[in-house]
């Protein structure tokens, strides 16, 4: 590791345009997509914010760690799927799930009530063509002003990666997984 000095003269420009409601994407091969999301959810929050969480591939009935403090916390999180493809026992049904989650993911958007509105893992019905890319475009760049949303997931749409904001991708350099070290308690759930 090359050591170097930390800076103190640096000036930056700030930006002069006005605030509005962005659009935030954490994606990539990358662990940590969701739990960036969560942060966020909790950095609104801590702020007095009203926040939403859709979390298309998780069970309504999901009790992970982010449920139950998000639970203790009052910031309704709302899991729409059924698991991911490979545990379901009918796709049909994992994409009716998912096309009525957006729906009500959609409306909360639209509403305006809430200043952040996270979309964990939507990437995934979308890659499927559970969900019309085209409809989530429209209500992401219809949305009030003010609304924030982030999305998370990998591999998502250059569409989308056009439309944002920002864009993080989560770049996997090395997991525990390939070391034979299953998921944990707290780290994964």
């Amino acid at each position: 590791m090359e050591i170097e000095k930390p800076p103190v003269d640096r000036q930056v420009e700030k930006p002069d345009g006005d605030r509005r409601g962005l659009i935030l994407i954490n994606t990539g091969d990358g662990k940590g997509k969701s739990t960036a999301a969560f942060g966020l959810a909790l950095r609104a929050h801590g702020r007095g914010k009203a926040v939403k969480i859709y979390q298309f591939m998780k069970v309504p009935s999901a009790r992970f760690g982010e449920h139950r403090i998000f639970e203790q916390l009052g910031v309704p999180i709302e899991g729409l799927g059924d698991g991911f493809s490979w545990k379901s026992k009918d796709l049909e049904h994992s994409a009716q799930l998912a096309r009525d989650g957006w729906e009500r993911a959609a409306a909360t958007i639209l509403a305006g009530e809430h200043f952040l509105v996270v979309l964990d893992e939507i990437t995934y019905p979308l890659r499927y063509g559970w969900l019309d890319l085209d409809r989530v475009l429209d209500v992401l760049r219809t949305r009030p002003s003010h609304v924030n949303v982030v999305l998370t997931g990998r591999g998502a749409p250059q569409e989308l990666v056009d439309l944002a904001d920002t864009v993080t991708e989560m770049k996997l350099i090395k997991h525990h997984y390939n070391a034979g070290v299953p998921a944990q308690r707290g780290i994964e759930d």
